[in-house]
């Protein structure tokens, strides 16, 4: 079958590990389903499939397929969305804290392929008022970014969150449902493209990288990591909270102590979300009304200029692809 995948891990090169040609078509353990990819979304996360990095104990078994997110149809022809999480089975609960957990293209093959194999409860059945092209970019960078405003940061309907970022699949992610949940969302940007793609989307103010706020906020998002990191915990009210869900800059910072005590500062991290964040995430788009930010919708087979496009840093909003 036609698929996107990493030949090996390449560190130096990613892109030089990128293949769009074929693989066997997956196997299906029992309690799994086979769905028909019609639509994939492109995250960071393949990039670090690329480099060979991984959170999980085992490394990744190359060649791998890349793909975390997609959407597409069951063999008897039902419409579904992929979580992308899977776990153990014996694991009750949030499936975030499962020591087990893992994502597809890390330990089983991605999304970006005709066919993937996904556990039963992985293929969600597609919700009424939602596009396959939309369905198909919210299950790492939307879903991240919907439990970190909804069960991480604390913010309540008129409280101003900070948005480090303005045009990637997470910033405008956080700007579109902070602003729908009610939010003062502000936002930095490192040029003038982020900043009329941030006011687009409905963000209330935009700032330079690092620049001074005119006042602390009540929440801080950051998936940016070391270069944005001392802003962030200047910017923060006392009694603020900074949720980290990236590090897009490298994960090594200087950490100002004293302020994070003195000024009580919650420091939470998060990644991905539950099943049912998903479900409550899908539900909540298709009632607000929001159309997610989609940068480009290209033929899968165009992959690897993509994935190009977002080493270089040059990709806005999600990128989806189509078989």
């Amino acid at each position: 079958m036609f698929a996107v995948y990493a030949k090996e891990a390449n560190y130096n090169d990613p892109l030089a590990s990128v293949i769009v040609g074929e693989r066997p078509e997956p196997i299906m353990p029992e309690g799994w389903v086979r769905v028909r990819v019609t639509h994939a979304s492109l995250n960071r996360h393949d990039i670090f499939t690329l480099l060979g990095v991984t959170a999980q104990k085992e490394p990744i078994p190359f060649p791998m397929i890349l793909g975390n997110d997609g959407a597409g149809l069951l063999d008897d022809g039902t419409p579904v969305v992929i979580y992308p999480l899977i776990g153990s089975d014996s694991w009750r609960g949030d499936e975030t804290l499962d020591p087990a957990w893992h994502v597809f293209s890390e330990l089983v093959p991605g999304t970006m392929a005709d066919y993937v194999a996904v556990p039963r409860r992985n293929a969600i059945p597609m919700p009424e008022g939602l596009s396959p092209v939309n369905a198909a970019l919210l299950g790492t960078a939307w879903l991240t970014a919907y439990r970190t405003l909804f069960t991480k940061s604390g913010l309540r309907p008129g409280e101003t969150l900070l948005v480090q970022g303005a045009s990637g699949g997470m910033a405008t992610a956080l700007i579109q449902m902070g602003r729908a949940a009610g939010f003062r969302v502000w936002v930095t940007t490192r040029n003038e493209e982020g900043r009329k793609i941030a006011l687009r989307l409905g963000a209330d103010a935009v700032f330079a990288t690092n620049e001074e706020l005119p006042r602390r906020v009540d929440a801080v998002v950051d998936n940016v990591g070391a270069v944005t990191w001392a802003h962030s915990l200047r910017s923060l009210k006392r009694g603020g909270t900074l949720v980290v869900n990236g590090i897009t800059t490298g994960g090594v910072a200087e950490t100002d102590l004293l302020r994070i005590f003195v000024e009580q500062i919650n420091i939470r991290g998060t990644i991905m979300g539950t099943l049912e964040e998903m479900k409550a995430m899908m539900s909540f788009i298709v009632t607000a009304g929001i159309q997610p930010e989609v940068g480009v919708v290209i033929p899968m087979a165009e992959a690897r200029e993509a994935i190009g496009s977002m080493i270089a840093g040059h990709t806005t909003g999600k990128t989806v692809f189509t078989r």
